[in-house]
């Protein structure tokens, strides 16, 4: 969670710690010394702009967030423990019915291709946004319903850090630090059956047919898969993206074959 009183270093330091890396390991993604990143953390050094894009693709926030411009999206869980959203940033209220299918097709998605050494968390938004998005355009209803929005590094779901935390402090699922191709990587994996009542047999058929196009993409791949499609193309950076843009897609995005107007 953000706190309205932190400097660039500061936030920096709490992303990268989330994210299990160490200084080192930072400092090799920015491409600058471990002393360039204690500098940085402490403050005594600004960030580059090519260093903000950078921080920005690693951690999946906005630059404006990184600089302290924009607040961090805040989201509230049915009978959460959290504080109320303050002012000026953007809330997200989840309803009982929304986490409820959350957990289930999150769930259902990780006993699918969870286990893959691929698919750790940046896979798992993009799927969940292609889910959500295809199955929105395909019937014209909400599936999961969540709200994404607009980073550098693809669409990302708000409410997935705050529904993570609740499902593993009730024993759904475990978070693990893994790597792939020496890169630190967040993986879930599942530690009940999904309860496949909540889901009907289209949303299943649609969700199976994501994994089968999209499950076998590594980070980078589903990243540049989203980055082209209208939705995420259409809204501002740090921006929650609308559904109704599914309705501009083009092949091969879209789900739906469009009658043309007669001229």
């Amino acid at each position: 969670m953000a706190h309205a009183d932190e400097s660039v270093g500061q936030r920096v330091r709490r992303l990268r710690e989330q994210a299990g890396l160490s200084q080192a390991q930072l400092a090799e993604k920015l491409q600058v010394s471990r002393p360039a990143v204690s500098q940085m953390e402490a403050d005594k050094r600004k960030v580059t702009p090519e260093e903000l894009g950078r921080l920005s693709d690693l951690f999946g926030v906005p630059c404006d967030v990184l600089l302290g411009r924009q607040k961090e999206p805040r989201v509230v869980l049915p009978q959460g423990r959290g504080t109320e959203p303050s002012a000026g940033g953007l809330r997200v209220s989840v309803p009982r019915k929304n986490l409820d299918k959350f957990r289930e097709v999150l769930l259902y998605v990780l006993s699918r291709v969870g286990a893959k050494p691929h698919v750790g968390e940046t896979v798992v938004y993009k799927l969940l946004y292609f889910i959500d998005f295809d199955y929105y355009e395909k019937y014209e209803e909400q599936l999961i319903g969540a709200t994404y929005i607009a980073n550098r590094f693809g669409p990302t779901p708000v409410e997935f850090r705050g529904i993570v935390e609740r499902m593993e402090k009730d024993g759904d699922l475990t978070r693990v630090r893994s790597s792939h191709f020496d890169y630190p990587q967040r993986k879930y994996l599942p530690r009940r059956e999904p309860n496949l009542a909540v889901l009907s047999g289209r949303e299943l058929e649609l969700i199976d047919d994501v994994l089968r196009r999209l499950g076998d993409m590594n980070a980078t791949a589903i990243s540049h898969h989203s980055h082209n499609d209208v939705p995420w193309l259409g809204t501002e950076s740090g921006q929650p993206i609308p559904y109704e843009a599914v309705f501009y897609r083009q092949p091969p995005y879209s789900q739906r074959v469009y009658a043309e107007e007669d001229d």
